[in-house]
């Protein structure tokens, strides 16, 4: 038997231990467990423990560490649209959440507006089953990957994933993301083949995807032994054998309860409690999500509140939660190993750690990836502005955008070079979007600049974020996206053709060069094109980029759009603007057919005479105006240029309106 030194305990600092293979296994239920194995050993969960006992020896150590069997924690992972909420709609139904005539929306757990309209999960959120008297902990993840960060901090939380793949599109680039963080902290996962009812699906290709994905991302052989099911989770069937046939879910319960390790701790330890989400209850305030790691919680029970260079905090919890369903339920206690919520701890941050007050042990603090974009927000200065919205001051901004870092540790926010402006750091451009989508709709008004890519100096050498795109299209438009790609520095490493009529390509790109891009590559590929994106690392500054071919129609003065003035200003490019809708001079009307930007007058009205001939006037025809959605106008504006958003409009704008 090998064994294995570890480096002694994090928390006490006491001397390294040695442990053997063979006082690892442990009987659950007639079999050998897999969780028991040489569990790893992560600086949040330390294996050893001080003795209790009065009469120990300063030095002595036992290992005191219990295994909460009735217990699962687990987080499902997967790319965008490969039907993870679906899923987890369908395994709520059947652990008998739901009453069988009870109304539940379609994937319930997307709750947010945004999320149900873009069709995306934005905010991780957890929920909880009962099977076979276990009680499974289900963490639903964000896919994209501007939204990593809710992932990374989440990950603290569980003790296994379940990876999600489409049986068509296989893992794609968000997918690799997420999942390498997961091997990272030595999570076991559960492969589950999704959409096997599709009739271009490919399930042993993907598979073999699936093996190469997780040796790239240097996959343990523990992990490269994962079990693999099948699933349709619109039917909510799943199978071990996808030429099988089944009526439920059990199958994929079952291989939970198997596979994902059930969580080990230490009750009789000095609490330890990890902050990873924050929500918050119009009744008792902020809420902290986390993980009880060792230690019991317990309602009206004096804590510390541990924070980074911070000596302890004395605080109080009101209330503790633990989670049924998609309810939060109140509890007198929540014991090790399950997660909580809290509630009576108005200074509690995401990555605090709540510790007993006579023994505090502060836990590692959570750290994500750094942004890599940043825009600047600042104050509407149109002629339009304060029209539609409540909030339109620079105070008003910098206090919507301090109370957004408190729930979001992944984008920050500093001032600008003017007084009324603030540069927000994100991951990328939909983490923005949604952000100022969320401002817009809360009353907000404010103007945006194109977004830029944050550079940092490697090794002496100036360098940008490097992107790997993946484009899927159709055969017949493989050469004009390559063409497009490669104008912006792109440089193919890939390209497979699956004898489905379409092509995936593999780009190496700068960020820069994605900027802007999505809306040209949609209009090329006829709406067919598929584009997904990752960030994987610097590389050396590309140069310059082209950026926006063509020009754009300013408006000369203020006043209404007319229509006589758009028919004959259709000629020279696209229009932005209906009749009848307010301009001023500097706002964007349309894109130039050229590549200069022209000054016009969209206000001209026709002059009229006492005579008329008769064929002098004819109808006007309009070509319906071209619509920016949010992302499309951050997009599309070039560095001179900015977004006004309000919440009834969203306009383009030179910043010097003369």
């Amino acid at each position: 038997m090998r064994s294995r030194f570890s480096d002694g305990c994090p928390e006490t600092g006491l001397a390294p231990v040695f442990l053997h293979s063979h006082l690892d296994f442990h009987s659950l239920n007639g079999r050998v467990s897999r969780a028991f194995v040489e569990p790893p050993v992560t600086a949040a969960e330390p294996f050893c423990r001080e003795t209790e006992r009065p009469d120990r020896h300063p030095h002595s150590i036992r290992m005191d560490m219990q295994t909460r069997n009735d217990l699962r924690n687990l987080a499902i992972i997967a790319h965008v649209d490969h039907g993870k909420t679906t899923l987890v709609d369908a395994m709520l139904w059947q652990s008998g959440v739901f009453r069988e005539n009870e109304q539940v929306a379609e994937r319930v757990m997307d709750s947010l507006d945004l999320e149900r309209e873009k069709g995306i999960t934005i905010m991780a959120k957890n929920t909880a089953i009962t099977y076979r008297g276990t009680k499974i902990n289900i963490v639903d993840t964000p896919g994209h990957a501007d939204f990593g960060g809710e992932v990374e901090r989440t990950l603290n939380m569980v003790d296994g994933v379940m990876l999600l793949v489409d049986a068509t599109e296989g893992p794609l680039p968000q997918t690799r993301f997420v999942l390498g963080k997961a091997l990272a902290r030595g999570l076991p996962p559960i492969v589950v083949i999704n959409k096997i009812d599709r009739p271009d699906r490919r399930i042993n290709e993907v598979l073999d995807e699936i093996y190469d994905l997780f040796i790239d991302l240097d996959a343990t052989e523990e992990q490269l032994d994962f079990p693999v099911l099948y699933t349709n989770a619109r039917a909510g069937v799943a199978l071990t054998d996808p030429d099988g046939r089944g009526r439920d879910l059990v199958p994929l319960f079952e291989a939970i309860l198997e596979h994902i390790p059930a969580p080990t701790c230490d009750p009789e330890a000095p609490l330890q409690f990890l902050v990873t989400t924050l929500q918050h209850s119009d009744y008792v305030g902020r809420i902290g999500v986390g993980k009880v790691v060792n230690g019991v919680l317990r309602r009206n029970r004096e804590v510390a509140l541990l924070k980074p260079d911070s000596p302890p905090l004395g605080a109080s919890l009101s209330q503790v939660y633990t989670y049924e369903g998609l309810n939060r339920v109140e509890r007198e206690e929540v014991p090790a190993g399950d997660i909580a919520a809290v509630a009576g701890v108005d200074d509690i941050f995401i990555g605090d750690t709540l510790g007993d007050l006579p023994e505090p042990r502060p836990l590692p603090v959570i750290t994500v990836e750094e942004p890599t974009i940043s825009m600047v927000f600042s104050v509407n200065t149109s002629p339009l502005a304060g029209r539609d919205g409540k909030f339109l001051t620079s105070r008003h901004i910098k206090e919507r955008l301090d109370k957004e870092l408190l729930y979001n540790v992944s984008i920050r926010v500093e001032q600008a070079e003017n007084r009324d402006s603030y540069r927000v750091n994100a991951r990328g451009e939909l983490q923005l979007a949604v952000l100022v989508e969320t401002m817009r709709r809360e009353g907000f008004e404010l103007s945006l600049s194109k977004p830029k890519v944050i550079t940092r100096e490697v090794k002496g050498q100036l360098s940008e974020p490097m992107e790997l795109a993946v484009v899927d299209v159709p055969e017949k438009f493989v050469g004009i996206v390559t063409e497009m790609l490669s104008s912006r520095r792109g440089k193919m490493t890939r390209m497979i053709n699956n004898g489905f009529g379409r092509v995936r390509l593999e780009f190496e790109i700068a960020s820069r060069g994605l900027i802007g891009f999505r809306s040209r590559f949609l209009t090329e590929t006829r709406g067919t094109g598929i584009l997904n994106a990752l960030l994987v690392g610097y590389m050396p500054h590309a140069g310059e980029i082209a950026g926006r071919p063509n020009g754009v129609l300013v408006s000369d003065r203020d006043g209404r759009a007319v229509t006589y003035a758009i028919h004959h200003l259709q000629p020279r490019g696209t229009i932005f603007v209906n009749p009848g809708e307010p301009v001023y001079a500097g706002m964007i009307v349309g894109e130039n057919s050229r590549s200069e930007d022209i000054r016009v007058n969209i206000t001209k009205e026709k002059k009229l005479t006492n005579i008329r001939a008769a064929g002098s006037d004819e109808a006007l025809h309009l070509i319906p105006p071209r619509r920016f959605t949010l992302e499309q106008a951050m997009e599309y504006i070039s560095d001179d240029e900015l977004v006004e958003v309000t919440p009834g409009a969203i306009r383009l704008r030179k910043m010097e309106r003369r």
